[in-house]
């Protein structure tokens, strides 16, 4: 059989394969029905991985045995996808666990918290997000935060969550995963980092630098380039007020313009941080379970079994449905070895049917589901 006889017969043999396929569809959309009266689970780990086994047993040899159980693994995967999107949200999770609103609630009255103090980039992300005249409180942690949410202390709380040029910032998806606070807003916050000294102090007195981890990483090759002592706080603003009470002129905090303005302290070197668009992510926190109805961006988080195709197979339902991821994240869960808890944020709206598709497939297939918030993102370029 020549090359052209070959390739006539693989067509007949894949059109073949579409006419069942879409047979195996339609047959999909029968079960979704049953289900739909009997309330059972549309995905079922173990009857697929017994059929697996058994669909691999047919083949003819090991290469085979593998293709055909990585084939019959993705048909049932969009099979499932088919089922949801029929579905739709039989258990009511979106309709009663979240509340669309115009607006967040915002007052004369309403409180808002922050980690730092001032002068921190997190009080600048405050004030451009709820306006310069909001009741601004501070705290040492980031874990503080959280507990005045929870406590009744505050009604918002101001995290940052990403850098563009030092990553994710530690601890804070964890936060949102262990407690039940939900993110209702995001502020994208221009970030100039400086040197600051006490009043009289130039570079050559210089010995130790002080600043957040995150300021840190943002000004390394700058502060390398010196052979500077590098000593991490809390927060940038903590680390300019430290020197200033301090007094010492062999002490520089890495913070902002503004820290320095605040505490009285000189500016060595403006923009010292090695990327000269360096911007941090804010996300604005609630104990409500509430979504603005233009918000367009959506975080969550959830844990897979260390099994080979999981992660794939669930970032199929955002490819399915259509759905742009623009981050994911992850973390080691310490109780279970070499396994791991993502964290992803994708384009959408709660109300959406695709979004509604997608989380409804991530949330079954996986473990520990969170939906951490339904948000839109601000924009504010002042350093």
């Amino acid at each position: 059989m020549d090359l052209k006889e070959i390739r006539v017969e693989i067509d007949q043999v894949d059109q073949q394969i579409v006419e069942l396929f879409q047979h195996r569809m339609e047959l999909a959309g029968e079960v979704a029905a049953t289900k739909r009266e009997s309330g059972k689970a549309i995905y079922d780990r173990q009857r697929e991985l017994e059929k697996l086994e058994r669909l691999g047993s047919l083949a003819d040899n090991e290469f085979n045995r593998h293709s055909i159980e990585e084939l019959f693994m993705q048909i049932m995967s969009i099979s499932r996808r088919y089922q949801y999107k029929i579905l739709g949200d039989r258990d009511h999770f979106f309709q009663d666990m979240y509340t669309a609103v115009d607006t967040l609630e915002v007052n004369p009255d309403t409180r808002v918290v922050y980690q730092g103090v001032p002068g921190a980039f997190s009080q600048q992300a405050m004030q451009s997000f709820f306006g310069e005249e909001i009741l601004g409180t501070h705290v040492e942690q980031f874990e503080d935060v959280i507990g005045a949410l929870e406590e009744g202390r505050a009604d918002y709380g101001v995290l940052p969550i990403e850098n563009s040029s030092a990553g994710f910032v530690s601890g804070v998806y964890h936060l949102l995963q262990e407690h039940d606070v939900m993110i209702v807003g995001g502020l994208q916050l221009e970030v100039e980092q400086a040197l600051l000294g006490v009043k009289g102090a130039c570079l050559e007195d210089i010995q130790t630098v002080y600043s957040h981890p995150q300021a840190l990483m943002q000004t390394k090759p700058y502060l390398e380039a010196h052979g500077w002592k590098q000593v991490s706080l809390p927060n940038t603003a903590v680390s300019a007020k430290k020197i200033q009470m301090d007094g010492d002129k062999t002490q520089a905090a890495v913070a902002s313009v503004q820290a320095a303005k605040l505490y009285g302290l000189e500016i060595i070197q403006a923009g010292i941080n090695t990327m000269k668009n360096n911007t941090t992510k804010f996300i604005i926190v609630s104990p409500r379970r509430v979504y603005t109805k233009d918000a367009d961006r959506i975080s969550i988080s959830f844990s897979l079994p260390h099994e080979s195709g999981s992660l794939y197979n669930i970032l199929g339902h955002f490819i399915f449905n259509g759905l742009n991821m623009t981050s994911i994240e992850s973390e080691p869960l310490p109780e279970r070895q070499w396994e791991y808890r993502f964290f992803i944020t994708f384009e959408g709206n709660l109300s959406d049917s695709s979004v509604q598709n997608a989380i409804g497939g991530v949330k079954s297939e996986s473990i520990d589901f969170k939906l951490l918030g339904n948000y839109r993102e601000k924009t504010d370029t002042r350093a």
